[in-house]
């Protein structure tokens, strides 16, 4: 048929019969995605974004349109009445618009969105940010109305465009990804967690534009998981970037290998603590000079920032990048991670340390390495680096509570970027073996009738220490008493803490040390002559198994070495009439041993844990589910004591 002959009343017709169509399978729609998603208050039909990426006066420009469209399908839904979205200095809102849409006597009818508002957007650790967002409220929300929303941004900086994430809490019915670029305009990409490459892509030319577009249907929704990595380990996502343009025959080079990244990356500290602060020189060489060698000069300095620096992330626009002027740190005496890291090589150079640099790097929220994707993707952090001969020390300063030697926790296993003599370097950052992380109890037991009696000394090394010291801060009197009691509690809720005493708790560089006195009522089992007992007053890792149906990786704050030692006074009169099996396990996950001894009237338990990876893979899970059984199993072995 040739449609270019048809009559204008023929095309209206079709036109109607086409909108009658739509009516009919509209007011279809609710049901049937009731019938498809009979556990979700919400659907979403579509959430894109499209990209026109061009050149103009000689520079790049880039336009982004965004568009949302989700469905109310339950009356729960309707109290989900808004939704928001972010904008800021760098890239700047154009123009939005939202509306409600209801069925009205079987007419779809808009209703604007009148109710908005402007925040600050809150980011955890952040004090300030210039990030803002825009909430709407949609009036008028009923089981099969719709909020839609579109809002148009530009992106001021072609270094920083943003990942596009398919996925979210509600099922999403569509999702797709656009870009359209001049011809001169060369993109990159890399997706993220689409292994079986459901995502659709295609590359097409249009009016002498490229279109590059992704897909995806039917999302799933995202499931929340403990001990979760972060959702970037598992939600399928596209990281796109510039590599390169052409202006008058002369191609600018953007992104695309780590090399640019360290050149964008260097333009913003290029010119830091060029003037010389007599104060803050003053001080760096007060700090150092009964020291001797380098290690223990910056180890000085590194405290000293620790302990005056207050850490306050304050980001507006460029700031997010470029640190502040060690002396403008010093003399307010806070900062963000950039300007902590920047006082510390600051001060390292009016010490004469040498080898002392501020570094780049993500922390392990973020999955990319500088390999797989040299963006600023890959950064959210900085530190600052310090040389020791062929090793390498992060010098972190946001904790104020782990010691010198180990990273921050949350930046193991990553990589730091850092100016070596003008050229880039890449290193990684280690993970700390569990033996650095211990966990070091003596108790010592005695029966007192119903009673187990027990005195203990706890120390905590590592990121134990620092972790727990983190959690009770600056807590005192009952407070303070409560969390030492939920710190050392053993057995049941029957344990009673009298006394206890700290150690260490100012000094980072020793284990932070807990001495504790208690009673343990209910917990001793006595039928005729004999005692039981199960001396496993802490049953490590007990309640840890994963769920068949996990998705995401399991993560650990970091690797602790669980090093504890029960000793038992048997009572007069008494012997032993049963005594449990030795256990020893050594696996890819975990190392354990549950050693008895008796030795001079005296039963000892010794117990040692051993995890072995920061992160289980989907992988692992069986094996360390099939761990914990063996462990929950001598968990429950009981000592039997019998009457002479």
């Amino acid at each position: 048929m040739n449609w270019l002959k048809l009559s204008n009343k023929k095309v209206f017709c079709f036109v109607l019969l086409g909108f009658i169509f739509m009516k009919v399978q509209a007011q279809k729609t609710l049901q049937e995605y009731k019938t498809i998603y009979p556990n979700f208050n919400e659907l979403v039909l579509n959430d894109t974004q499209n990209y026109d990426i061009s050149i103009a006066d000689k520079k790049i420009k880039i336009i982004q349109d965004n568009h949302y469209e989700a469905m109310i399908l339950s009356e729960n839904g309707i109290q989900n009445n808004t939704e928001s979205f972010s904008y800021s200095e760098l890239i700047k809102l154009k123009e939005y618009d939202a509306y409600t849409v209801i069925n009205d006597n079987g007419k779809e009818r808009k209703i604007k969105v009148t109710q908005t508002a402007e925040k600050q957007a809150q980011e955890s650790a952040i004090f300030y940010n210039d990030v803002k967002e825009r909430q709407l409220t949609f009036p008028n929300l009923e089981a099969g109305a719709k909020k839609v929303y579109n809002y148009q941004t530009e992106f001021t900086d072609p270094y920083l465009l943003h990942k596009f994430i398919f996925g979210g809490n509600a099922p999403i019915l569509n999702s797709s990804l656009e870009i359209k670029t001049d011809k001169e305009i060369t993109i990159g990409y890399k997706i993220f967690n689409d292994p079986n490459n459901n995502i659709a892509f295609s590359k097409t030319e249009k009016k002498g534009k490229w279109i590059y577009k992704w897909t995806l249907k039917d999302i799933k929704p995202v499931k929340f998981e403990e001990n979760s990595p972060g959702y970037l380990y598992v939600i399928p996502h596209i990281n796109i970037f510039i590599k390169n343009y052409t202006v008058d025959s002369k191609v600018v080079e953007v992104l695309g290998d780590e090399n640019k990244l360290f050149q964008y990356y260097k333009g913003f500290v290029k010119n830091l603590n060029q003037d010389e602060n007599a104060d803050l020189k003053d001080l760096s060489l007060a700090l150092t000079k009964n020291q001797t060698n380098d290690v223990d000069k910056i180890k000085s300095i590194f405290y000293w920032v620790k302990d005056n620096i207050k850490y306050i992330a304050f980001e507006n626009g460029y700031e997010g990048f470029i640190p502040r002027e060690a002396s403008f740190v010093f003399q307010r005496k806070f900062g963000d991670c950039k300007d902590m890291a920047n006082i510390i090589s600051g001060m390292a150079k009016y010490a004469n340390i040498k080898n002392v640099t501020i570094a780049w790097i993500g922390t392990r929220s973020i999955p990319y390495s500088y390999s797989e994707l040299p963006t600023p993707s890959v950064d959210n952090h900085m530190i600052a680096v310090f040389k020791n001969g062929e090793e390498y020390l992060f010098l972190d300063a946001t904790d104020k509570e782990t010691r010198y030697g180990i990273p921050t926790a949350f930046i193991q296993g990553k990589e730091a970027m850092f100016n070596d003599n003008g050229n880039y370097k890449i290193i990684p950052v280690p993970i700390v073996p569990p033996e650095k992380n211990e966990i070091k109890e003596v108790v010592k037991l005695s029966i007192d009738k119903t009673k187990l009696v027990g005195s203990g000394t706890l120390e905590l090394i590592g990121y134990n220490r620092s972790h727990i010291l983190s959690k009770i801060g600056d807590a005192s009197n009952k407070t303070r008493f409560e969390m030492i009691k939920s710190i050392v509690l053993k057995g049941n809720n029957k344990f009673n803490l009298k006394e206890y005493t700290e150690e260490n708790r100012e000094d980072r560089d020793k284990p932070y040390k807990i001495n504790f006195n208690f009673d343990l009522d209910n917990y001793i089992v006595k039928v005729d002559k004999e005692i039981y007992l199960n001396l496993f007053l802490d049953k490590i890792y007990e309640k840890m198994t994963i769920e068949k149906d996990r998705v995401s990786k399991f993560e650990f704050e970091f690797l602790t070495f669980f090093n504890t030692q029960y000793e038992l006074e048997i009572p007069q009169n008494y012997s032993v009439k049963y005594l449990p099996k030795n256990f020893s396990l050594d696996n890819d996950v975990l190392k354990a041993d549950f050693i008895y001894e008796i030795k001079n009237n005296k039963l000892q338990l010794n117990i040692q844990l051993k995890p072995k990876k920061l992160m289980l893979d989907t992988t692992d899970f069986e094996l360390w589910n099939e761990t914990i059984k063996k462990l929950k199993s001598n968990y429950t072995e009981t000592l039997i004591l019998l009457e002479k």
